[in-house]
């Protein structure tokens, strides 16, 4: 029956035998906007029309000189919310206007209609466009007068930041040329692996679940130790792209266990940089974006504005 449920992944989306998906939260959207509260401009530009992909971009206000350029990549499992989602959009209002930054919120594809690598492949594309403005003559005229390219920053919380590694990861084996990459900051990570790490669940139908989630999100994948889902697996964790590092967990959360891990194993690859992991104590996953205005998450804004201005 049309009805019938194929694949339950409650509380993200459903898959019925029909082919249909419903997207059970993620799903609102607002437009882009002068922001009252912050005077931050935002815009949607489209930069890929096969397959098509955009980006909405935010510019804070009082913008005199050139700012440090934020590329961030939303969560949401690969599956559900969008760049227009209220969620990033109030948040990413909060960034551009706490750091003073300008800021590439990507659009990307999202499984399961357009499994993984869509999303890097389209992130990836957002950044070959970001970079085609180097010289001042791209086709944005916000990213031409205001980005600074030298101090590119790239982010995302969540599948965002498992985006956010593989950017960073690509720009180090693939170069990408005009832009520098002054950091990566990657926000309760989603990692995984086939054996737990840390205070990580050893609950086997937890596991088994995580494991069914990450398949649909990329039906290619070889298993929990894919790279896609584990740096440990990746020959070319040693190469990422930037030599400063900033890793968000949160106590309470399933994946905290994996951004202490990331820290452990990049140290280990060869790369020559500096990693710094930031807990916060009592939250849970992405408690920044659901509860905005809690100390934790103040303090949390502050840590990582001042990381995109150092």
């Amino acid at each position: 029956m049309a009805s019938e449920i194929s694949q339950d992944f409650s509380p993200f989306l459903r898959i019925y035998k029909d082919g249909r998906i419903e997207r059970l939260i993620g799903t609102a959207t607002v437009p882009a906007s002068l922001d009252d509260k912050t005077g931050v401009a935002s815009k949607d530009v489209a930069f890929s029309s096969d397959p098509a992909v955009s980006a909405r971009l935010y510019l804070p206000a009082g913008h005199h000189k050139k700012l440090p350029l934020l590329v961030y990549f939303h969560g949401g499992g690969f599956c559900i919310e969008t760049a227009s989602s209220p969620t990033y959009h109030n948040y990413l209002n909060a960034v551009a206007s706490e750091a003073n930054v300008v800021v590439v919120s990507v659009d990307y594809r999202r499984a399961p209609e357009d499994p993984l690598p869509a999303a890097y492949d389209d992130s990836w594309a957002a950044l070959e466009w970001v970079a085609s403005h180097a010289a001042g003559d791209g086709a944005d005229e916000w990213l031409n007068e205001h980005a600074d390219l030298k101090r590119v920053f790239l982010a995302g919380d969540s599948a965002g930041a498992n985006i956010a590694h593989h950017m960073g990861l690509r720009i180090g084996s693939d170069k990408l040329d005009g832009v520098q990459v002054a950091g990566i900051a990657l926000v309760h990570a989603f990692f995984w692996g086939s054996k737990p790490v840390g205070t990580e669940t050893t609950d086997a139908e937890r596991r088994a679940w995580t494991v069914r989630f990450m398949e649909m999100a990329c039906p290619t994948f070889s298993g929990p130790d894919d790279p896609i889902f584990n740096p440990e697996s990746d020959p070319r964790l040693g190469g990422l792209c930037s030599d400063r590092v900033l890793v968000f967990v949160a106590e309470k959360d399933v994946l905290s266990s994996r951004g202490w891990f990331y820290e452990e194993v990049l140290k280990k690859s060869g790369w020559r940089g500096s990693v710094e992991v930031v807990e916060t104590k009592g939250e849970n996953h992405v408690f920044h974006l659901m509860n905005p205005g809690c100390d934790n998450a103040v303090e949390m804004m502050k840590t990582f504005a001042k990381f995109l201005n150092e």
